[in-house]
């Protein structure tokens, strides 16, 4: 029968919201009492647990609200296919203090070059460190922003970017805007100026910016605020899709003709 201090303790350990303590109390004063630990040790070991465990969930929660498409870290990157991009700039801005300085970044270059890739692993990175991240394809954002518009919620959805550390949008220049989806995004860009860091991943030089934006005045002030305090990150090699459709159309032309050969 569990004892009143026990119901007790685990209580008011619910009431506290410390479920990691509540669950690992009894195996650790267990360990401790085969170490002939004191009480300050065991109420350290249980604090470390709490903190540990609070700050994985921490993590998860960000991580969750960023809305990651997929998840992709910078372990599984190959620099050496594209030998292009700057990998020791890439390292560094892994440390994110550039959310520090409210700079931004920007990474170009054609398609499957690995730019949503790399954006993904730093903004993976960025929630980690206790960032707050919000992930969006460029479209994708402005769509909604034309929605909540409609919906007459663009203000409260406009103040839950501002919160954010890191605003991160993927693939600009594949889709055009119409005129008030670009000056919403134009919005979003200005709100963040040395508040919020952006991040942009693009298959367009600068001075194509305006096939998507449709007006010269809007993009020179769009670019001139993404770029003030910036870092960029070229992608000029090969496509990965492209090179690996590649090898498995070689994979598949081989085994046809190993297995003629064997007929």
């Amino acid at each position: 029968m569990t004892s009143k201090p026990t119901l007790l303790l685990e209580h008011h350990l619910k009431q506290l919201k410390l479920p990691s303590f509540l669950r690992e109390y009894e195996k650790m004063a267990a360990l401790c009492g085969q170490e002939r630990a004191d009480y300050q040790t065991y109420l350290l070991r249980l604090a470390e647990v709490e903190l540990v465990d609070r700050e994985r969930r921490a993590a998860e929660r960000r991580v969750k609200a960023a809305r990651f498409p997929v998840l992709k870290t910078l372990d599984t990157f190959d620099f050496s296919a594209q030998p292009s991009i700057n990998e020791a700039l890439i390292r560094e801005l892994m440390r994110g203090e550039y959310m520090d300085r409210r700079e931004n970044v920007l990474l170009i270059g054609n398609s499957g070059t690995g730019k949503t890739h790399l954006a993904t692993a730093l903004a993976f990175a960025a929630c980690q460190q206790g960032r707050g991240v919000r992930f969006f394809t460029a479209t994708g954002l402005v769509t909604q922003l034309l929605e909540r518009r409609e919906d007459r919620e663009l203000e409260r959805f406009l103040k839950q970017l501002e919160r954010s550390d890191l605003i991160v949008l993927d693939e600009l220049g594949y889709v055009p805007f119409s005129k008030a989806g670009a000056e919403l995004l134009f919005d979003v860009v200005g709100r963040a100026y040395e508040r919020t860091s952006l991040m942009v991943t693009t298959n367009l030089p600068f001075e194509a910016w305006i096939e998507i934006m449709g007006s010269e005045r809007l993009t020179g002030a769009l670019l001139d605020r993404l770029t003030h305090r910036v870092h960029i990150i070229e992608a000029n090699g090969p496509s990965y899709r492209l090179e690996e459709a590649r090898r498995r159309q070689k994979g598949q032309t081989a085994k046809a003709k190993d297995a003629a050969t064997a007929d």
